[in-house]
């Protein structure tokens, strides 16, 4: 199942400009680097700006006993992740933003290209239950002294991680004011 997804996202236009080794290196690969992490908090996992699926749907498939959820914006991308929510029983989609989701609600939040590590954190920290994650896929300038700023915000305390991987544990429910209205926090990031 997982190799169909896999090519499907290949080959569905406007979902990755990857293919062959490097599309199995970025999708499936790197989403499985944080299953070890991912699995230190329990509780159902959202994936904040699923796009094609990476990292839910191979995270999904490697947790069969987690309930999974798809979190897109777009409709195209939600009509493709809604494709493998039959073969993978524990994985949904919800066709919607970040911003308008029910707080404290997920024990893990994973967000992989979703926008600048301190906007994810920002996005994805809110939704998580107290003494759950936020788990955010980054790259090698990931800002962290950028992201623990806005982390301490919103209830949260930023981990000791592993390489390309910032972990944000959440600490304190989430404050009056949060999540900020739709698009505010790429406007006007909290740090």
């Amino acid at each position: 199942m997982i190799e169909r997804w896999l090519a499907e996202l290949v080959a569905t236009p406007r979902l990755t400009s990857l293919a062959g080794a490097e599309a199995r290196r970025v999708h499936l690969d790197e989403s499985l680097a944080a299953l070890e992490t991912v699995e230190r908090f329990e509780g159902p996992i959202v994936d904040v700006g699923s796009g094609g699926g990476a990292p839910g749907i191979p995270l999904a498939h490697a947790l069969p006993e987690r309930e999974v959820t798809l979190l897109e914006a777009t409709r195209r991308k939600c009509d493709f992740l809604e494709r493998w929510t039959a073969e993978l029983p524990n994985l949904r989609v919800v066709c919607g933003r970040a911003e308008e989701q029910p707080v404290d609600r997920w024990g893990v939040a994973v967000a992989k290209a979703l926008a600048p590590p301190p906007v994810a954190a920002e996005w994805c920290l809110p939704l998580v239950a107290l003494g759950g994650a936020a788990v955010l896929y980054v790259g090698p300038t990931a800002q962290a002294d950028r992201v623990a700023q806005v982390t301490e915000q919103l209830g949260g305390e930023l981990e000791d991680s592993p390489p390309g991987l910032l972990v944000v544990r959440k600490l304190a429910p989430t404050p009056p004011g949060f999540p900020r209205r739709p698009g505010v926090a790429r406007k006007r990031p909290l740090a």
